[in-house]
């Protein structure tokens, strides 16, 4: 999944979408409000990240900016202030959940999980189609109840995939929730990944659960 972070302390950060990066998420980060809210408004992120004190824009005037513009991306608040009032004006301004600093990294994953189960709709951290079962919770992938060992990437592209079980998804929507900013859109990385995936999943199966759809892109689906 890719998540935007707006914070304007560089080396926060730096730690929060390296940590982030481990966990297989593709994270892009900007450092004021504008460029946030470029990023926010140009690109389709899977959950925004926002800290309240920012220059040249605040986090509550973009949060409310964002939504009055039909923005529905999940946001998860952060923020040096722990008063109440300052909670309400996040949440009021549109804003999906808050984490007060400093915070348990361990507590922001579980927190930015929570809102991808909301938005994707599936039921606690499991996603099964046919005998593929991916726990978004332990990071586990098994087929047959056998696990299936995938690096911080493939695991990263399955999830999507399952996430979007049933319908098609395009290059170019892989490339934007998958990778980050910078992935160069010329180059077969997609399509190789693709492989490495098949040959982990599908391979020696009965059942094929990862189709190509010439001209579309790819679906997962028994």
């Amino acid at each position: 999944m890719r998540i935007l972070v707006i914070e304007d302390e560089k080396k926060v950060a730096e730690f929060i979408g390296n940590g982030l990066a481990e966990e297989g998420y593709a994270v892009d980060a900007a450092h004021d409000g504008e460029q946030g809210y470029f990023l926010a408004s140009t690109s389709e992120y899977d959950v925004i990240l926002l800290d309240v004190m920012l220059p040249k824009i605040d986090g509550i005037t973009l949060c409310t900016k964002l939504r009055a513009e039909d923005c529905q991306t999940p946001i998860l608040m952060l923020t040096a202030k722990d008063a109440v009032k300052d909670k309400v004006r996040g949440l009021d301004a549109g804003a999906d959940d808050y984490v007060t600093k400093p915070f348990a990294f361990e507590e922001l994953l579980a927190r930015i999980r929570s809102l991808l189960r909301k938005k994707y709709l599936h039921q606690g951290t499991r996603f099964q189609v046919d005998d593929l079962v991916l726990d978004t919770a332990t990071h586990t992938v098994t087929r047959a109840g056998a696990v299936i060992p995938l690096s911080v990437k493939e695991y990263a592209l399955l999830e999507y995939l399952m996430g979007n079980a049933g319908s098609v998804v395009t290059r170019a929507m892989i490339s934007e929730h998958v990778w980050d900013i910078n992935f160069d859109t010329f180059t077969n990385v997609i399509d190789v990944y693709i492989s490495y995936l098949r040959n982990k999943i599908d391979k020696g199966q009965k059942t094929r659960l990862i189709h190509t759809v010439r001209g579309r892109g790819y679906v997962l689906k028994s």
